[in-house]
């Protein structure tokens, strides 16, 4: 998953700068290809800094500067390069004649048209991005406008694309303004100041409670009042939320990198996912929402939309579903379910799954289902309370995975299949295809989850030996069957996400019709062996792949036993796996194998090239 750069600002009654610095930070992980700070002087006029890369560059910047950057008003920005590459100049924050500043995510998809007409109007223009016009159009309607909200309101109704936005003006300096579409924005309501982001994590350190902004809501952000108005210009109230998150949780702690940290979290975050959705035999309907009996009553089939990780969480549900539940289910990769004319039959339940609950493909994706079929009920499976997939979904269920800021998501994965399964078995209880002992059985598989990932840790010693043998290698490929295709498919991703590493997934039987052409010595293969139905087709695949002179990794069940053999390492993660389990277990070695192979190449593991957590444009 990718989300798109990363919003702070506010109004406060002391010096902002060091807010700026620190929500930035905490919001590197959606882009880190250049960042920004502007801050309102006590003169009133701007004074601003960027840097290309890093926020420790915007850092050393500051602290090199002869004058000090201080105000109590200020907006900053981290960049994920859309318009424009990465350089101080397309970095945010943009000014206009001095008069206004803004930061922006999103694409405003008719800038090239606004931008020609702001030419001739006599503007200039100093870099490549779309966010530039914004600027300019917020200025041009000051002199018809009586404030600076109201400038903003005649300058968005131009815009055509996405954007979350602060913006600052030297002509009202005791205010920011925020708007968004279909990119998040927050406001913090703190004690000592009001704030605004693009993720609560970077306030956290000020306040925890928030109001998170509808879709075309505007806001004026004072230091001592917040008001809001709707898409038509009414004034509204919104709701304030006292956020669960503390800000000890996005510390590193301990750990290396974030995504060590959130490897090892995975037993407490299962743990925390089951918590109140089942009790010692049983999935509890009613914590999917109170409708959710009656909507499960007439599911007849799913279809699940996704991006990225979270697509191949689906493909294993998929598996589930047709296999144990006897529920027809379609998995779609949101990017392209959007653009075209699918059937969408009535009975069908639409499973959008997300980690941030913002990425812009899937959250349309839905709004184009509503559109085909209104009588579609929807559940949304996210980890971000007040997202914008949880407003438009009959159903939510929050995954409780805690806050992950390493990009390659870890923990987020394996708790939505933990919710995918009670889903699964949920559905089945309702539609009574599952007997009380088959429904004790899934329960009990799912409460073991911790346990079982506490063991499979262990191994981390022989696999970061393991990932030595990758210190050269340019390819991989990954083997599964079933649902340990998906799995594999995952392992694949995360390898080429944080090392830099072409990897592919194959289903094992798919060898003879291409990939074993690609294997020689100098190709690692990574085959995934639980004792399961498929096993002995799998063993004749392995050896199909020895036979070619591969380097291969396997890891099985302790009662898969597959024989080891000249330059292949065989790793038993536990064992007894069953159907459910086993995806979810097996996920975790690939994890481990995936972070010590970025480590011997020497890669940024929790900020990898060209990647954010979350795409929230196109």
């Amino acid at each position: 998953m990718f989300v798109m750069c990363g919003i702070v600002g506010g109004v406060t009654n002391s010096n902002i700068t060091p807010l700026l610095i620190k929500g930035l930070n905490k919001l590197e992980y959606r882009g880190y290809d250049s960042s920004g700070l502007i801050v309102l002087s006590n003169q009133n006029t701007f004074d601003r800094a960027r840097s290309v890369g890093k926020v420790k560059n915007l850092e050393k910047n500051l602290n090199n500067r002869t004058k000090k950057i201080t105000g109590k008003i200020g907006i900053a920005h981290t960049r994920w390069a859309t318009h424009g590459e990465p350089s101080s100049l397309n970095a945010h924050p943009h000014i206009s004649k001095n008069s206004v500043s803004v930061v922006h995510n999103g694409i405003i998809e008719n800038y090239i048209e606004l931008k020609n007409n702001q030419i001739n109007q006599g503007y200039e223009f100093t870099s490549d991005t779309d966010t530039e016009v914004i600027a300019h159009a917020v200025d041009s309607q000051m002199n018809s406008s009586k404030t600076l909200i109201e400038s903003v309101q005649k300058a968005i109704k131009s815009f055509e694309g996405s954007y979350g936005l602060g913006i600052i003006s030297s002509n009202y300096p005791d205010q920011v303004i925020a708007t968004r579409k279909g990119s998040p924005l927050v406001i913090g309501i703190g004690e000592n100041g009001n704030y605004i982001a693009s993720d609560q994590l970077a306030l956290l350190s000020v306040t925890n409670k928030f109001i998170f902004l509808e879709e075309e809501d505007i806001a004026e952000i004072k230091l001592d009042k917040v008001t809001i108005f709707d898409q038509n210009g009414k004034k509204v109230e919104r709701q304030i939320i006292t956020s669960k998150i503390k800000a000890g949780q996005v510390d590193i702690g301990t750990y290396d990198h974030f995504m060590q940290k959130e490897i090892c979290e995975q037993p407490q975050a299962i743990r925390d996912t089951l918590e109140s959705r089942s009790t010692n035999d049983s999935v509890i309907t009613s914590s999917f929402g109170y409708k959710a009996k009656e909507i499960f009553k007439k599911v007849k089939q799913i279809q699940i939309v996704a991006c990225g990780t979270s697509y191949n969480a689906g493909l294993v549900a998929k598996y589930w579903s047709e296999d144990i539940a006897k529920v027809p289910c379609q998995v779609e990769i949101a990017s392209e379910y959007r653009y075209r004319r699918p059937l969408l039959l009535n009975g069908t339940l639409f499973i959008t799954l997300s980690q941030s609950g913002e990425t812009a493909d899937t959250v349309e994706a839905l709004k184009a289902a509503k559109k085909i079929n209104s009588t579609v009920k929807s559940l949304c499976i996210c980890n971000s309370p007040e997202s914008s997939l949880t407003r438009l979904s009959n159903l939510t269920f929050f995954t409780h995975a805690g806050p992950e800021i390493g990009v390659a998501s870890t923990k987020a994965f394996t708790t939505q299949l933990v919710y995918l399964a009670l889903l699964i078995c949920s559905i089945e209880k309702i539609q009574n295809n599952i007997d009380k002992k088959q429904e004790k059985e899934i329960v009990d598989g799912l409460k073991k989850m911790p346990g079982l990932i506490n063991e499979a840790l262990l191994q981390e010693i022989q696999i970061k030996e393991l990932s030595k043998r990758f210190i050269d290698k340019n390819s991989a490929l990954f083997l599964g069957r079933g649902t340990m295709h998906a799995i594999a498919m995952e392992g694949a991703l995360k390898l080429k996400e944080i090392s830099y590493i072409h990897a592919e997934a194959y289903p094992a039987g798919e060898l003879k019709h291409g990939p074993i052409a690609l294997i020689d010595k100098n190709m690692p293969v990574i085959a995934i062996a639980p004792n399961d139905e498929l096993l002995g087709k799998l063993k004749s695949n392995i050896q199909e792949v020895k036979s070619r002179g591969s380097q291969m990794i396997v890891f099985e069940d302790e009662n898969s036993k597959v024989k080891p053999m000249e330059a292949m390492e065989v790793i038993p993660i536990t064992s007894n796996l069953g159907r459910i389990s086993a995806p979810i277990i097996f996920t975790i070695p690939l994890q481990l194998l995936s972070y010590h192979v970025a480590l011997i190449k020497g890669t940024d593991v929790d900020k990898p090239r060209n990647l954010a957590k979350s795409v929230t444009v196109e």
